[in-house]
């Protein structure tokens, strides 16, 4: 069993008060489905059904000993209230409320975490299946997906054109990456990959650095946003902004760089900067880089390397044109191996499992 749960939770009463209902889902971190199930409360308090939901999925990942469990729930009051934003003032809520600060304290890490409602349809349709029937609900976990059968969800972070992202996007819509784009997220609200998301219809969050007290504020944003989009992996694509990235994602952070790491790396190396260097050197050869990211610039196990030649005549453009022709082909091969499991770290070396 995984150390790490996901879980999903949700509470309904018809009538508040009326007959209510509370249940979640619990998957491990492959998204493998482990318990869905419901309780009759009979008649209580919306509020009373969504915290015994709650109450209930903990106690169900400290039986499955869980160390670290996400959960999502799409009511915003209980959330705020179990992170200390909203004072308890029910006394019907209180005992609850308080029986979910002794579970959490049985976890290593347990975060609460505000999901859309369109997020969260599978404890929705277990609550509203206990109502009609009157009764509890379980049901019986299906088999695993096999390797690479479940969609990864990504996280594109931007801070240009989003050239990288609309690539990832075709090769998804033509069915060679088999992953979804669950958020896209920009550090600057008028670059061309602001538009370029629009057009495509996909989520977007604009988060500039300049609008945060400092990089932690910072970085809480982003990863409270990443966390309400359900991402799996996280996708830096022409990303300039350093942001401490939080345990939940170590190892889950890609970045392509469009030179051979550790050579033309580090804070101010990139784009044509990185290029500029490269013939500079006169090196023969260039390429990009695919690695996991760490909370230093351009550093981090090394996934997949391309390469292609330099020619004599090149310029910052036509260099940057072939070394891109590389990161086309190598980002959707790295989130591909990451999506079917076939990246394995060990003393910060990445080897990767051939299909």
């Amino acid at each position: 069993m995984s150390a790490k749960l996901v879980v999903h939770t949700d509470g309904g009463s018809r009538g508040n008060p009326g007959p209510a209902a509370a249940g979640f889902v619990l998957d491990d971190s492959e998204g493998n489905r482990l318990q869905a199930r419901a309780f009759f409360l009979g008649e209580t308090t919306n509020n009373v059904a969504e915290y015994t939901a709650l109450v209930k999925a903990l106690e169900a990942a400290r039986e499955l000993g869980a160390e670290q469990v996400t959960v999502f729930s799409d009511s915003e009051l209980l959330v705020r209230q179990i992170a200390g934003r909203y004072k308890v003032k029910s006394e019907l809520i209180r005992p609850l409320f308080e029986q979910v600060q002794d579970l959490q304290s049985g976890f290593a890490k347990c975060d609460v975490i505000h999901v859309r409602r369109e997020k969260n349809k599978d404890a929705d349709r277990l609550v509203n299946e206990a109502l009609d029937a009157g009764r509890d609900i379980e049901e019986t976990p299906q088999p695993a997906a096999p390797l690479g059968g479940k969609k990864v969800r990504l996280g594109v972070l931007i801070s240009g054109g989003g050239r990288t992202m609309t690539n990832i996007l075709a090769d998804i819509q033509e069915e060679r990456l088999n992953a979804e784009i669950a958020v896209v997220i920009s550090s600057r609200s008028t670059v061309a990959g602001v538009q370029r998301t629009r057009d495509a219809g996909l989520p977007l969050e604009i988060i500039r650095k300049k609008d945060f007290p400092d990089i932690d504020a910072f970085s809480e944003k982003l990863e409270e946003t990443l966390a309400a989009a359900e991402v799996d992996l996280v996708v830096q694509g022409g990303w300039l902004c350093l942001w401490k990235i939080p345990a939940r994602y170590e190892n889950r952070v890609m970045n392509i760089h469009p030179a051979l790491l550790p050579s033309f790396g580090g804070q101010g190396m990139w784009g044509h900067h990185v290029h500029e260097a490269v013939l500079a050197t006169g090196c023969k050869v260039s390429g990009c880089t695919v690695h996991f990211c760490t909370n230093e610039y351009d550093s981090g196990p090394i996934i997949v390397q391309r390469t292609c030649p330099v020619e004599d005549s090149d310029t910052p453009d036509s260099l940057a044109a072939r070394v891109f022709e590389q990161e086309c082909i190598a980002y959707p091969e790295a989130i591909a191996a990451f999506a079917e499991g076939r990246l394995h770290i060990e003393d910060s070396r990445v080897s990767v499992t051939p299909r």
